[in-house]
């Protein structure tokens, strides 16, 4: 937490959305500082990942994840309207459709008689995405940020995020190998007397093996 211009220097660049933001001294979860107010006017000084360094317009600064602030809008040109900064929504749609094509191709050929489990789980491996789509408005899932877009056609804005700032990644999980079969225990011979081999195996005293006399003990 850090001070710094007063109120004539400020000059919000984004608002702290409706729910209020939890803050942080530094970009580490394990130094909390006051919580930011709902609607509260931000100017954002610097990124680091998730993260965003934040000041007040009174000269308090904070640390808060950067994907949820929400971007004010600009100055409005000579005449015109003030233009929101928002996002463009071709490339993420872009690949959201390139996703679930290959989870498309990847089932058809699953349906398929000759298709194999283990090569659709290949195709597959990796794949993340997401979309809804109500008439106009879009909510788009963006993998590499962990955070949910909305759109209206026009542009993309941060809708919630799946984790807090700095959390480790989650990686695409990995189908686990069945458990082998068992299988029968292998038969244990028995050692020499005094070997010990046997009582360790079986747990008691070693079968002794008799050969019968060869007149039948007659």
């Amino acid at each position: 937490m850090t001070t710094a211009a007063g109120p004539a220097d400020f000059h919000p660049t984004h608002v702290v959305p409706r729910e209020g933001l939890p803050a942080w001294e530094e970009p580490d979860v394990s130094r909390p500082t006051a919580a930011l107010d709902p609607f509260l006017p931000v100017r954002l000084l610097s990124r680091r990942g998730e993260w965003g360094e934040v000041l007040c317009a009174n000269g308090w600064s904070a640390w808060v994840d950067g994907r949820l602030l929400v971007p004010v809008p600009e100055p409005p040109p000579a005449g015109g309207r003030p233009r929101l900064r928002a996002e463009d929504p071709l490339p993420l749609l872009a690949r959201t459709a390139e996703a679930l094509e290959r989870y498309r191709r990847a089932a058809g050929e699953l349906a398929s008689e000759g298709a194999e489990a283990q090569a659709f789980r290949s195709a597959t491996r990796g794949l993340r995405a997401g979309i809804v789509i109500e008439g106009e408005s879009v909510w788009l899932y963006e993998e590499a940020s962990g955070r949910w877009m909305y759109g209206d056609g026009t542009g993309l804005v941060t809708y919630a995020v799946d984790a807090g700032p700095g959390a480790p990644a989650q990686p695409p999980q990995q189908p686990q190998p069945s458990a082998p079969e068992p299988s029968e225990p292998e038969p244990v011979e028995a050692g020499p007397a005094g070997s010990g081999r046997a009582e360790q195996a079986a747990g008691h005293e070693p079968t002794r093996i008799v050969t019968p006399p060869e007149d039948g003990g007659r």
